[in-house]
């Protein structure tokens, strides 16, 4: 059966902080939580959000994609326009809206996930970037941090770089794209990792980032990137970076939604 009532996709901006995770919780905020309390302000009722991706306590939201139905015909502008104002004061907000076909699926839909991992190298502690990436005092070399990136492309068993929780049924995955960007700063450096795949394994970009950090401060070579991956062994990963550095940066479907 065909759904009756309009679909709504959302492209939706957050700061992890403060919030358990997207992935809603009965005693902890979420930011899937937040948004459906906000849509029952407006539509009385239980609602549930379904999106492109689960991300972590303390990641945070550059272009998640969510869809939702709803009674009412909204035109999509002033649907993200109430909604914003239900969710003032909190740190998540609509940033596009519109109306799709009952066929489409945030999850089911995409073709891509895109992630971005700041890291900030510099001897004074973070102010305005303090929670919104992985703060470190000593200096990286980003073209061996590249070089192991490398190893790590294309379709493998990535169970080394897989949590321990990670829910999935299989660690085989593709990876498109993992390139390391640095950039020179005021005061220090930004290397930034930009990784792109169909999906992805709990804990595997941060993993990702945390091994290539220790190429780049030269505890590691290339080839052992290599050495953990063919392991399949979670003990032969780095360590994890932690959260506050990641974020979900877009999501690719075969039709741009909010075209």
């Amino acid at each position: 059966m065909r759904n009756v009532m309009p679909r709504y996709v959302l492209k939706i901006e957050y700061h992890g902080a403060g919030f358990a995770g997207w992935q809603r919780q009965k005693e902890h905020p979420s930011v899937q939580g937040t948004i459906e309390a906000a849509l029952a302000k407006l539509e009385p009722g239980d609602h549930k959000i379904a999106a492109a991706g689960r991300t972590d306590a303390g990641v945070h939201g550059l272009a998640q994609v969510a869809h939702c139905d709803l009674v009412k015909d909204w035109d999509a502008f002033r649907l993200s326009e109430a909604l914003n104002f239900h969710l003032r004061g909190q740190s998540v907000a609509i940033v596009d809206c519109a109306q799709v076909a009952d066929d489409f699926h945030a999850r089911f839909s995409a073709l891509e996930r895109r992630y971005l991992y700041r890291l900030i190298s510099r001897r004074a502690p973070l102010t305005h970037d303090r929670g919104l990436a992985w703060h470190i005092k000593h200096k990286l070399d980003a073209n061996a941090m590249q070089v192991g990136a490398d190893r790590l492309l294309g379709r493998h068993d990535f169970t080394t770089f897989r949590s321990s929780i990670c829910q999935a049924e299989s660690p085989i995955k593709t990876l498109d794209q993992l390139r390391v960007e640095e950039l020179r700063l005021p005061h220090g450096t930004e290397y930034r990792f930009h990784v792109r795949a169909r999906s992805f394994l709990h804990n595997q970009v941060r993993s990702f980032v945390g091994t290539l950090e220790r190429v780049g401060v030269g505890a590691w070579t290339p080839d052992e990137v290599s050495r953990a991956l063919k392991a399949r062994d979670r003990a032969a990963c780095g360590p994890v970076s932690p959260p506050g550095g990641l974020y979900l940066a877009g999501v690719t479907y075969p039709e741009d939604p909010f075209a």
